[in-house]
Parts: C-alpha cells; structure tokens; sequence
C-alpha cells in the first residue's frame, strides 16, 4: 500500500514537474536567438509586431501565447526596441507593453542648413523628412522666424540620444533647452561687451568653425582676425562663405575642395567676397567652442590668414599684405602639386 501511494506521489511530481518546467520554459525560458532591434509604429497591429519579431525569437507560438495572456494582442506601445539575446517572453511582452524602448543615438554635425540635417536625423525615427520639417517651419513661425532654417542657432554640434517616436516638438525642445542653458548671464554680459547681435556672433561663429576645421586650438585666433576686418570696415573674404553661397545654390550635391577667383562672385548675401559684413546667419550649425571664440575672441593685429602647406589643417596668421601673398602663394604652390581642383 505504501509502495502505490509513494508512487503515485512520484507521478503527481513528475506531472507537475513537466508542466511546471514547460510553464518555466514558455514564459521565462530563454526565446531571443540574437540581438537586434524590432519597430512598432504608431497605428501597428498585433501581427504586424510578430512579422517584425520572426527574424529573432526561437518558438513565436510560446511568445503569443504569453502576449495574449498578457493582453498585449491589445495593449502595447509604439517604439525601437531590443531583442537581446537569451530573453524571455515575459520580458519583451512586458518591454513593449509598458513602452521601455531604446533611444537612438544622433550626430548632428557641421550640416549646412537645417533641411540637410532632418534628412540625416529622420533616417533614425519614425517620421519622414517632410512631416519633420513642416513640423518645424510651424515651430519657427510660432517663433516669429521664416521658416525652420531661421532655427539653426538653436542645434549644436555633438551626440545626442533621441527615442525612435520622438516628435518634431519633443526634438526641437531638447535643443532650445540646451541653447537656453548655454546662454547664462556671463555670456549674455560679454554679449553685450562685443557690440553685436546675437544672429552676428552665430554667423561668425560658423565662419570659424569652418575656417578652423572644428579644431578648438586657432578658433580664438581666428574670430580675433575675422573681428579686426570687420572693425577696420573690411571684407571678411571667408572662402567657407564662398563655398556655402555655392551650396545653397545646388542643394548641397556640388563638391567644392578649392575656391577659384570665378567663385568669389557667385550671389549670395552670405557671400563675404561680394558683400560687406557680417552673412545674414551662420553658415553651418556650430559648436559650443565657435561662439565662446567670438565671445572670447584672442587680442592681436592679424587681419590676413591662409592655410599652412606645412602644417596641414593650421594656418599662417599676418598682419602684412606682402606676407600674406607669399604666403598665399605657397598654399596655392602646394595645391597645384597635389593637383587639387
């Protein structure tokens, strides 16, 4: 008698170990085969999310049957998420449910207008180019600005963590925040101190991030020449504005490596050959370094620069005509040795 009841114990056991490891098994098991990211839009349906799923989980039945019980046939969120190897399905069920996405990570770099920089960004996020930019020509309206290109003082150079859903609104207000902190009252102060507007220190801060290559070591040196010539009534003669003017005019698609005397007249208001001045805004998106240069520009009495053969990616700084043209010379000697059109 105790022989049969021991044994049906061990049944009972055996039974429930089975279910309970299959229990175990289907909704903490591991079902992730590799990494990767999966994309739920706004608007998805719930077997839009298994088609996106298949590339990466082992046993699709287990994961709906936990989805289901889990209400997230009906419940979930839109966003990037990631699949990472060895995870169960209670976990994705419970990430995508609750919306725990991963963010995305953006460079925005030295991009010439702000169309050009959305084309980049939206390629990380739900939304096309056209929704993003519209979104923002609203933005810059409500600012009193023409249009979005009138924000770009707004963005700075760096790397920046945005979630895939992010909105135009949601985007935008990441870097006015940004701007608003760089503003503090010191730099407001010497602001003030230099006698120009806001939209000026900007245009010649993108002047010397261009001129400078971004390399923080003459960006001083520079925005001190660049404010000498405009104080002495001179021509900036920039050829990055040069560059620009030719930019803007095909759409960013012509590669300009040299700046030939037939450039220097193209029309253009941001054109510092052909017009006196600061260009009406900056001619790239800028970073931090650039306006502290204009805010902190170095004391001295250059007012001509030119690249330097011998030191590539640094210039020759003069306050002499004369040795400026020998020194322009020998840059111009070295690009025709390098054939460089």
């Amino acid at each position: 008698m105790k022989k049969a009841i021991l044994i049906i114990v061990l049944l009972i056991l055996a039974v429930a170990g089975f279910f309970g490891l299959k229990f175990y098994t289907k909704y903490y098991g591991n079902n992730v085969s590799k990494d990767g990211y999966v994309l739920i839009p706004h608007g998805a349906k719930f077997n839009q999310i298994l088609d996106s799923i298949t590339p990466y989980v082992d046993n699709k039945e287990s994961f709906i049957e936990v989805a289901k019980d889990k209400n997230m046939d009906e419940y979930f969120k839109p966003g990037r998420y990631h699949f990472a190897k060895g995870a169960s399905n209670t976990r994705l069920v419970n990430m995508i449910k609750a919306g725990n996405q991963t963010e995305n990570s953006f460079r925005i770099g030295d991009f010439g207008d702000i169309y050009q920089m959305v084309g980049k960004v939206t390629k990380k996020t739900e939304l096309d180019s056209l929704k993003f930019i519209n979104d923002l020509d609203k933005i810059a309206s409500e600012k009193g600005y023409k249009n979005a290109e009138d924000l770009k003082k707004y963005f700075f150079i760096d790397t920046y963590n945005f979630f895939w859903t992010v909105t135009p609104e949601e985007f935008f207000k990441k870097f006015e925040n940004q701007y608003n902190e760089f503003w503090t009252s010191e730099r407001k102060a010497k602001e003030q101190q230099s006698g120009l507007t806001r939209d000026q220190i900007y245009a010649l801060a993108s002047i010397v991030y261009k001129e400078s290559g971004g390399k923080p070591d003459e960006m001083k040196t520079i925005a001190g020449l660049y404010l000498n010539r405009y104080k002495k009534g001179m021509k900036l003669q920039s050829d990055p504005t040069v560059i620009y003017a030719i930019n803007k005019q095909t759409n960013f698609k012509e590669a300009i490596k040299r700046v030939f005397y037939k450039h220097l007249s193209t029309p253009s208001p941001y054109n510092t050959y052909a017009n006196a001045g600061i260009p009406p805004g900056p001619i790239c998106v800028v970073d931090k370094n650039s306006v502290d240069a204009v805010l902190n520009p170095e004391k001295h009495g250059y007012i001509f620069m030119c690249a330097d053969p011998e030191k590539l990616g640094f210039h020759k700084f003069t306050a002499s005509a004369e040795q400026h043209a020998i020194n322009a010379k020998a840059y111009q000697d070295w690009l025709n040795s390098k054939n460089i059109k």
